[in-house]
């Protein structure tokens, strides 16, 4: 996997006030855990800017001014409800020989049999979260369609891998291929063109009992 180099600043202080002057100043307070003890550090937000507004996944490599130097991986990050900016960024470091949960995309190949036959395919889940060593962290999930038919179902437990476990159920729903809305509207019109047809094949019928 990628890696991306972070540039920031050891933090000494990490009260509100503290917070508030970093972030005024254009920087992001960050968070280090997974070593003995956590790791408080800032950046200038525009460091953040590949990893943060990217489909893709990255490692992250922290090199501070005082000269330590970290690998890690993005967990949670939060963002101004109302201007986007980003307020505080959660990484866990990284170990070699101890396994670490991130997300990762979905890349979706093929052909799909039932898109060709005019379905339509559902990404239900674009992201998933995968857990595996450092060395063994895939870049995406590759999910090749082009068996589905139109009302087909893609799971997650079609998708386990030995190299990495994907941390949600074997049910969840990857992605699925619908019949187009179009094509059901234009069989439900015919079905009320049959039994419409089959009305009034059947009244002739009955006029000519009640004549009899």
């Amino acid at each position: 996997m990628k890696s991306i180099t972070i540039n920031g600043s050891k933090r000494e202080s990490v009260g509100k006030k503290s917070t508030k002057a970093l972030r005024n100043a254009g920087q992001v307070p960050c968070v280090l855990y997974g070593g003995d003890t956590p790791v408080h550090f800032a950046a200038d937000e525009i460091a953040f800017s590949k990893l943060v507004y990217t489909p893709n996944a990255h490692t992250v490599v922290i090199e501070l001014d005082n000269g330590e130097t970290y690998n890690g991986v993005l967990q949670d990050i939060q963002f101004h409800p109302v201007t986007d900016a980003i307020l505080h960024i959660d990484f866990y470091e990284l170990h070699e020989g101890r396994p670490v949960t991130m997300e990762v995309p979905v890349h979706f190949v093929g052909n799909s049999r039932g898109v060709k036959a005019g379905g339509v395919l559902r990404k239900n889940s674009r992201r998933l979260r995968v857990k595996a060593l450092p060395k063994n962290l895939p870049d995406f999930i590759e999910v090749d369609i082009t068996p589905m038919r139109i009302g087909n179902k893609l799971y997650v437990g079609d998708l386990q891998n030995e190299l990495y476990r994907i941390m949600h159920t074997d049910n969840t729903v990857v992605c699925q291929i619908k019949r187009a809305r179009l094509a059901m509207a234009m069989a439900a019109l015919d079905d009320e063109d049959e039994d419409e047809d089959d009305a009034t094949a059947d009244a002739p019928a009955a006029e000519g009992e009640a004549q009899e």
